[in-house]
């Protein structure tokens, strides 16, 4: 199980903090991981990020970053300031937070190209080193599970895959249909993030290319971003139990 709770993310997307934070508080020691992507970003900005930190918990920042390559590397070196502990970290009676975590993974988008991705893979190194943080992983998204898959989809993939690992990034998002191939041309230690898992039992909704978390693991997934198979369910922690003992049966 603990190896499991070491893959398992959890994807906040909800709109308010208090929906966050009731979520958080739910789940508890279920989930060590949670996505930080656009909705609640927009809304809350670092506070969100550092909120989850001061309660000891691994943020992966999901913003995609794809412009020139100077911006880009701008964008990454002051999501890596997130890793500082902020003096202002506060529990939820208002109390100074004792545990602080530094920030874990962010993602760029793979077609931005090569001098981007090289750019943010810089920046990220230098940054770390500068705050003496540790540096957090940097992946590169290929192609959206939200698109339809066609005869182009894998050869795709594999191209911005391989780009992003030229360009010295940690590893790229995919879907787990592509998993097994990225995992056979790039390596073991490539790291593979897929979101669109879902359980057996639940509904697609908008994405396209999804799969179950045992078929993830087998198929050699690092990383798993469940989303609404948690978050919508009447008990997430059990909910979020029940994935992790699927994952670590496998």
């Amino acid at each position: 199980m603990k190896n499991a709770k070491e893959k398992l993310i959890l994807a906040l997307d909800v709109p308010t903090f208090d929906e966050a934070r009731i979520i958080v508080d739910a789940l508890g020691d279920a989930v060590q991981i949670y996505k930080v992507g656009y909705q609640l970003f927009v809304a809350y900005g670092p506070f969100i990020v550092r909120y989850l930190e001061a309660q000891g918990k691994k943020v992966f920042l999901d913003l995609k970053f794809h412009d020139i390559p100077n911006t880009v590397a701008n964008a990454v070196s002051s999501a890596v300031g997130l890793g500082v502990h902020p003096h202002d970290a506060l529990d939820g009676d208002g109390k100074p937070m004792g545990k602080f975590t530094p920030l874990f993974m962010l993602t760029v988008h793979t077609q931005g190209g090569l001098d981007m991705m090289k750019a943010a893979a810089d920046a990220a190194n230098k940054r770390a080193q500068e705050l003496k943080v540790p540096k957090p992983l940097l992946v590169g998204v290929t192609v959206l599970t939200s698109d339809a898959p066609s005869t182009e989809t894998s050869r795709l993939v594999l191209e911005r895959a391989q780009l992003a690992k030229a360009a010295g990034l940690d590893g790229v998002v995919s879907s787990v249909k592509e998993v097994a191939m990225l995992r056979r041309e790039l390596g073991r230690d490539f790291i593979l993030v897929t979101p669109g898992i879902r359980t057996a039992d639940s509904d697609a909704g908008d994405q396209k290319r999804v799969e179950t978390p045992a078929v993830a693991v087998k198929s050699g997934s690092s990383f798993l971003v469940v989303g609404r198979p948690i978050v919508k369910a009447k008990d997430p922690r059990s909910a979020a139990l029940n994935i992790l003992d699927e994952m670590a049966k496998v």
